[in-house]
């Protein structure tokens, strides 16, 4: 499959998990008296990743996360050459995702940007409360069982039918996990989107939500490479 057409994919999956997780959370989380909640959340980001699975997962592969590249860069799966490219497409197809929210949420009188548009945070940003260290291990380890579960689902000697099933419910559990700490990220390009249309905090913080998926992911693409090596 051409380099384009894969970039691409990569650019309307990642539209789909940033509108459909973050539109979940902006638009029907604390909706009067049927607000999905966290939970809600949750499944939102997982089910956006399961139906990209399967509807890009023969194209592109499916990363549609920057740190899911480098994991999978890491691990051996994926050529480093080509990690820029997937990575452009990703954030482009984050901010289009987020922007479309933004045009679609300001149709409510009360709507503002000032309530985050479910940015990424910590501190007086986190939904809890949770100081910088406490949100940088929280990325740092959920992206890497996050990677940890992609590298085995999509392992030859795994049942590869099942595997989007695997990986949609691993996100649905560690949003399950984070959101109280963060709004939860394990994908920068996710964090980016919505963060350059708050601007502000959104984006002083933004560096967090980088560099600890991405070390993340390249922990978990490496530590299952060596553990799933058969020598």
């Amino acid at each position: 499959m051409p380099l384009t057409k894969r970039c691409a994919a990569e650019f309307f999956g990642t539209f789909w998990l940033v509108f459909g997780g973050c539109g979940s959370a902006v638009l029907a989380a604390a909706f009067p008296n049927l607000g999905i909640g966290f939970l809600g959340v949750a499944l939102a980001f997982g089910l956006t990743l399961l139906t990209m699975a399967y509807a890009i997962g023969h194209i592109s592969g499916c990363h549609i996360n920057p740190a899911v590249t480098m994991g999978l860069v890491a691990g051996g799966r994926f050529p480093a050459s080509e990690l820029l490219p997937y990575w452009v497409s990703q954030v482009i197809g984050a901010i289009a995702g987020a922007g479309v929210l933004v045009v679609i949420a300001s149709g409510q009188a009360n709507f503002s940007l000032a309530n985050g548009l479910a940015s990424n945070g910590f501190a007086e940003h986190s939904p809890g409360g949770y100081t910088m260290l406490a949100a940088l291990v929280a990325e740092v380890v959920l992206t890497f069982f996050f990677l940890f579960v992609i590298m085995g689902a999509t392992d030859k000697r795994a049942p590869s039918a099942l595997a989007p099933v695997a990986i949609g419910l691993c996100l649905t559990l560690i949003h399950l996990i984070g959101i109280p700490v963060t709004n939860l990220s394990v994908n920068p390009a996710r964090s980016t989107g919505p963060a350059l249309y708050v601007g502000g905090w959104a984006i002083a913080q933004l560096w967090l939500f980088w560099i600890a998926p991405l070390i993340g992911g390249a922990l978990g693409g490496l530590v299952y490479s060596w553990l799933g090596r058969e020598d």
